[in-house]
């Protein structure tokens, strides 16, 4: 019988070689055998069906219809709302957080000052996540990221500003990281011509959304929100393409900055991070006895 190696299935079938691995691990591939430390594949295996993240939609779509309580889509939404804020200079807590969720109030300690555009886009990005839940499957395109930043950046302190041009491409130019951006100019074509490239391949990979993500950031196609609305679509994105999804959280910042700016010299950095977040996630998954293959 002929054999070949994870990297040759992983190409053949568009997906990680990390997968394959732990596609074999688990035997979920149907005659592969380990040989010391490396997997070989029968030539004529059959890529095992991903069911892990369709079941993970239509238990969030419908603890989200039902409000339910606890739940992974309650985790979810706590916790991408709040690292995603957070990331981004909120200073509302973990608790404020989740007491808005939960409440839709505030509470606070009478001394503590919180700047109202955290706690409008805390509220606002609830509303992206069930945005992301609900539309999950469709294809992505620029109207749809334009209306995840409108919905973020409705009623905040931004939205009045003329110049800021809330849930359009930004007027100005801005920079990222202190490196400079794509000039608002060119922002439309270079938009279009990323959509139009990564909707070319109907199955994406884990590679491909992460890669996606990196070139929107690059972009930085609005005057503010790029990292909340970048990692939203993230989350999308995984969503659609059945892959468990991930969530950039404060023991994953600084390595997550760091491999969106190496990316270029070497991608292990960036995967690597997000992998790492993907399986603390998966961790969650688990508690709430969510199946999932370990893709």
């Amino acid at each position: 019988m002929k054999y070949l190696s994870v990297e040759e299935v992983a190409n053949a079938w568009n997906i990680s070689i990390r997968s394959v691995r732990n596609y074999c691990a688990l035997g979920k591939i149907s005659g592969a055998i380990k040989q010391g430390k490396t997997w070989k594949i029968p030539a004529n295996a059959i890529k095992p069906a991903r069911k892990n993240a369709s079941n993970l939609l239509n238990i969030l779509k419908r603890e989200k219809d039902s409000r339910f309580k606890g739940g992974i889509y309650h985790k979810t939404q706590i916790e991408l709302t709040y690292n995603s804020n957070h990331m981004e200079g909120s200073r509302l807590t973990a608790d404020q957080t989740r007491y808005i969720f939960e409440t839709n109030t505030i509470g606070m300690d009478k001394s503590a000052a919180v700047n109202v555009d955290d706690i409008i886009e805390t509220a606002n990005h609830f509303k992206c996540v069930d945005f992301c839940i609900d539309n999950a499957k469709k294809p992505l395109s620029e109207a749809m990221i334009k209306k995840l930043h409108l919905m973020l950046k409705s009623g905040t302190s931004d939205s009045r500003k003329e110049w800021f041009n809330v849930g359009e491409y930004k007027r100005l130019p801005n920079e990222v990281g202190g490196k400079p951006t794509c000039p608002p100019e060119d922002v439309k074509k270079e938009m279009n011509k990323l959509i139009s490239s990564y909707n070319k391949t109907k199955q994406k990979t884990f590679e491909q959304i992460v890669e996606f993500h990196v070139k929107f950031e690059a972009i930085h196609p609005f005057q503010d929100g790029n990292g909340r609305v970048g990692r939203l679509i993230l989350f999308k994105e995984c969503l659609k393409n059945n892959i468990v999804p991930f969530i950039i959280d404060e023991q994953h910042k600084m390595f997550y900055y760091r491999g969106l700016n190496e990316w270029q010299n070497e991608r292990g950095f960036l995967l690597d991070t997000c992998l790492s977040a993907q399986d603390t996630y998966k961790k969650w998954l688990s508690y709430f006895k969510i199946d999932f293959l370990n893709n």
